[in-house]
């Protein structure tokens, strides 16, 4: 068994053109600069792993490698074999793309294949990136919004007979239901989503740019996607037909989301904590110039009413700890809050990365060592360590597990 001892961890952010520009560096201390900061990593995805800060500071992919079962519990290290999950903090100024993540099997197949077929894993045609799924669960930071899921039928009908430009369209999703409906759209020519979208994008950028248009209106995210496109109204984004076809759903602080395999989504403004399997596997559907493999989406869809499941956790730790548990065998995320005078102690029953998000205090393990807590700080505990949390000022920290 490795000590039983916390570390800090130093995660890694990534630059995407989505991300905005403030939230993550005053998270972490560091300047802000004109290149957004879109995630903080923190985890050991292969692409992008954390640096330990042990004795030897080292990528925490290569420090668990050395010992999976003294850092990541025998039953673990048997099932999983490295760190399971990819822990996260997003800030997202613009809308991501849509998109779907594919389960286990396909993705081991995917992944086979791709190699097979000789596609560098940093190739812009890729779709996948390793042999893993991709669920996930996100808690709301501030407020945020995101597309998630198809419509019930009721609410789709109702958006393709008040929208004119996809009153033809009617008679598909009758016939042949959300796969027919999403297929139709997914693969029109180019030319022809101008031709629909055209009129309809001329009606609501005016409404967009004078802010007469509600988050809750679909109007309201196709107008700035358009407006944000430097293609603009020239070449329309077919992406937009998603915003009118899927839920747009609305998270306070402190509310979670899952989004489940073949779950289509997109976020689309405000800063979260997600925790994922640990894959960077994204079969993309629209807003994005990235590679968008619509026969591959459309394998891995899952056509069917979504009803938005807000997750509010369930309190635990005597009231101390919010944890929000969902199907994933992979991941846990919990939020734990402190006030001063407060403690909170635990022994991981598997390996923890934690991110303090406000306050100051101090961790301890008997035996070990003590780290101080502040804003930006992020830890991993090992499995099997026991340690103790001591809170100076309101200390905030959200922690992914394995259940």
């Amino acid at each position: 068994m490795r000590d039983p001892n916390v570390f800090y961890l130093t995660g890694k952010v990534q630059h995407y053109a989505w991300g905005g520009f403030r939230y993550i560096p005053e998270l972490l201390g560091q300047p802000v600069t004109d290149q957004p900061s879109a995630e903080y990593w923190m985890g050991a995805h292969q692409s992008a792993p954390s640096l330990l800060q042990a004795a030897q500071p080292q990528p925490l992919n290569a420090w668990i490698a050395e010992d999976p079962a003294g850092a990541l519990g025998a039953k673990a290290a048997q099932r999983f074999g490295e760190l399971p999950y990819l822990f996260k903090i997003l800030d997202v100024k613009d809308m991501l793309s849509i998109q779907v993540h594919p389960t286990k099997s396909e993705a081991e197949k995917g992944f086979a294949r791709e190699n097979e077929a000789g596609i560098p894993l940093n190739a812009p045609n890729r779709n996948y990136k390793d042999a893993n799924h991709k669920p996930e669960i996100m808690v709301a930071l501030s407020e945020f919004w995101l597309l998630h899921g198809f419509l019930p039928e009721t609410k789709l009908r109702q958006v393709l007979t008040s929208i004119p430009e996809f009153a033809h369209l009617l008679p598909v999703f009758e016939k042949d239901g959300y796969f027919g409906l999403y297929k139709t759209v997914m693969e029109l020519p180019q030319e022809e989503v101008n031709t629909l979208l055209r009129p309809l994008a001329d009606r609501i950028l005016p409404a967009y740019r004078e802010g007469s248009l509600q988050k809750e209106d679909p109007a309201f995210w196709a107008g700035r996607a358009i407006d944000n496109d430097p293609q603009g109204i020239e070449n329309l984004d077919r992406g937009i037909f998603s915003i009118y076809f899927f839920n747009i759903v609305y998270a306070q602080p402190g509310d979670a989301v899952f989004q489940d395999a073949g779950i289509p989504h997109a976020y689309l403004e405000g800063q979260n904590a997600e925790l994922m399997a640990n894959s960077d596997n994204v079969l993309r559907g629209g807003l994005t110039p990235k590679y968008i493999d619509v026969p591959e989406l459309l394998k891995h869809t899952r056509f069917e009413a979504v009803h938005p499941n807000i997750l509010k956790g369930d309190l635990i730790h005597e009231g101390l700890e919010r944890i929000y548990p969902t199907p994933a065998p992979d991941f846990v995320l919990s939020r734990i809050a402190l006030q001063p005078g407060q403690t909170y102690s635990h022994t991981a029953e598997a390996p923890e990365t934690w991110i303090v998000l406000s306050g100051d205090g101090s961790v301890t393990c008997p035996g070990g060592n003590t780290l101080a807590l502040s804003k930006g700080t992020t830890l991993f505990a090992p499995y099997g360590t026991a340690y103790k949390v001591v809170c100076q000022s309101d200390l905030v920290i959200f922690k992914a597990a394995i259940p």
